[in-house]
């Protein structure tokens, strides 16, 4: 028998944008597992108030901008990938101690196969962002054999931090810096999610590069639509989003979530 958690969250700041409640509710209701998923908005400084709560509730969620670092420096036990990456999107709690664990990095491998699975992976990729989703970005490239990373953050401080912990990777100045040679080019920034700004100039892309924004909105992102109509392939987050929660729903329950179910409920 699935022992259910007290609460089912997600945490983030702001979260009225996301479309997780969405796709995570239908699968409660496929399973017939009777939990709702709520948003939770938590200003950073109300972040380990919440937590105490949560663990004393014995809740489960997920964690997104800006407070998957945060998390996985409360958690007592982290997956391995979770303690790669360095942050933690996905958490539950166990005989009152906090656990967690990073799906979003299965949630990009499945993103990237179905947007350029025959990318080039001896050419170079550039990450735009150096936080938590950056993190989990650079762990799949790692595994998947790429050897040849850019990266510029929203500090030149964060970008050499993050590189200094993944061997592939290397701080970008500029965006010409960044995007020159890339054929895979990844947005890990939260610019963008106002369905309008761009986090750089295309005009530095390659004419072959693919384009993977990791924000996902009803009506794409502005960095999709603007790529693909300068004949880039490009994708945004949506996989990727429904990926990485299905990920975290078999840790939460011990069985896969109806993703078909899943995918409907968010159909564009």
């Amino acid at each position: 028998m699935i022992t259910l958690p007290g609460r089912l969250v997600l945490l983030g700041h702001p979260v009225s944008h996301s479309l997780s409640p969405t796709f995570q509710n239908v699968a409660l209701g496929s399973a017939g597992l009777p939990l709702r998923y709520e948003a939770l908005d938590v200003a950073p400084a109300e972040l380990d108030t919440v937590l105490d709560a949560l663990i004393a509730a014995n809740a489960a969620g997920n964690v997104t901008i800006p407070h998957k670092e945060r998390v996985a420096a409360r958690c007592h036990r982290l997956s391995p990938l979770a303690e790669r990456v360095g942050a933690v999107n996905t958490f539950w709690v166990d005989r009152g101690t906090l656990s967690g664990d990073n799906t979003d990095v299965g949630g990009f491998l499945e993103l990237l196969a179905s947007t350029a699975p025959d990318i080039d992976r001896a050419r170079p990729v550039a990450v735009a962002g150096a936080g938590g989703a950056a993190a989990a970005v650079m762990a799949a490239l790692e595994r998947e054999g790429f050897r040849d990373v850019r990266v510029r953050g929203r500090t030149a401080a964060r970008a050499v931090a993050l590189c200094d912990r993944f061997p592939l990777a290397r701080p970008a100045h500029d965006t010409g810096a960044l995007l020159r040679g890339a054929a895979l080019v990844v947005n890990a920034t939260p610019v963008g999610l106002d369905g309008q700004a761009l986090p750089f100039d295309l005009d530095s892309l390659e004419p072959d590069a693919v384009v993977i924004d990791l924000i996902a909105r009803p009506d794409e992102t502005a960095l999709v639509r603007t790529a693909r109509a300068r004949g880039h392939r490009a994708a945004d987050g949506l996989e990727m989003l429904v990926a990485q929660g299905a990920l975290a729903f078999e840790r939460w329950f011990g069985v896969a979530p109806d993703r078909a179910a899943m995918r409907r409920s968010l159909a564009r």
